[in-house]
């Protein structure tokens, strides 16, 4: 399974993002804390370059939270502040305001000294598609302004909005790199959502989620779908294929893997993280990891 997607509107928008950097004091760069480092574009060091950034890590309440204060760290230790919300829920939001007011405190405090008043934050939110970006910014605006779905590409233009007082956001579309070097990359972002599920196959990546969930979360796949340890011992598609009878689809092990990754995205299974921070070294650059 080749996993590649790059639509023009892509380009174009990180072409807009390069442009409007210098209107914004803080980059909001979100990721999916089921896999933080999968879910962060590699060209963004290159597009944000060094205007301060506060990374959120979303969907905190879908993600394995013994790994989300890994990655948390994991991002501190770079120098980047890091917090972890839910914004379908709202969790966490409160924190974005107050933070973004401490990472620009030297900044603002030199544009008080010289007799300027105080304006509103001006931020960027960026990230992949699906992230959550649009449903992060009705939060903080309070209004269903920015568009948003549970599919990727739906912010297609920029837009400004006013959250307050305190700050005002620009939104842009997700951006996306032109392929996947690493096609596990390209499974695992698959498996969240962030890309179009008619650019691959569902079979594969069942196959694919029932390997990664058998090998981190077998209490998970055993309740859900009656196994046993000795079920979990099949190979891949043998497994397949014993879940689609189980769940009563006989033969049709195509809507059976349909099933199973809608249960997995909707939480089903439980929390999960699919970015191992103990397994990811060569991404993380060669730094030590520690459970």
């Amino acid at each position: 399974m080749t996993i590649q997607w790059f639509p023009g509107h892509m380009a174009k928008a990180r072409r807009e993002v390069t442009e409007k950097l210098k209107y914004v004091d803080i980059v909001f760069e979100l990721v999916d804390a089921r896999l933080p480092l999968s879910s962060r574009n590699p060209m963004m060091d290159e597009i944000v370059q060094q205007k301060p950034r506060l990374v959120l890590l979303n969907k905190g309440d879908l993600a394995d939270p013994h790994e989300t204060q890994k990655w948390r760290q994991y991002f501190e230790n770079k120098g980047y502040t890091a917090l972890i919300i839910n914004s379908h829920e709202g969790k966490g939001i409160k924190n974005i305001v107050p933070t973004c007011k401490e990472i620009l405190k030297e900044k603002r405090d030199r544009q008080q000294a010289r007799g300027m008043k105080p304006q509103a934050i001006r931020a960027m939110v960026i990230g992949i598609p699906n992230v959550g970006k649009s449903t992060l910014m009705n939060r903080l605006v309070k209004k269903n302004i920015a568009k948003t779905g549970n599919k990727p590409g739906v912010t297609k233009g920029q837009q400004w909005l006013k959250a307050g007082n305190d700050l005002e956001l620009l939104d842009t579309p997700g951006i996306l790199w032109p392929k996947f070097e690493d096609q596990t990359i390209g499974k695992k972002l698959a498996l969240t959502g962030a890309i179009k599920d008619n650019l691959l196959h569902l079979d594969d990546l069942a196959l694919y989620a029932l390997e990664f969930f058998s090998k981190h979360y077998p209490e998970a796949l055993k309740k859900r779908y009656d196994l046993t340890d000795e079920d979990l011992a099949l190979e891949g598609v043998e497994l397949l294929l014993l879940i689609t009878k189980k769940r009563g689809f006989r033969d049709d092990y195509e809507r059976a893997s349909e099933k199973i990754i809608f249960e997995i995205r909707s939480g089903m299974l439980g929390t999960f993280t699919l970015d191992r921070y103990s397994e990811m070294k060569e991404e993380l650059n060669g730094e030590t990891t520690n459970d």
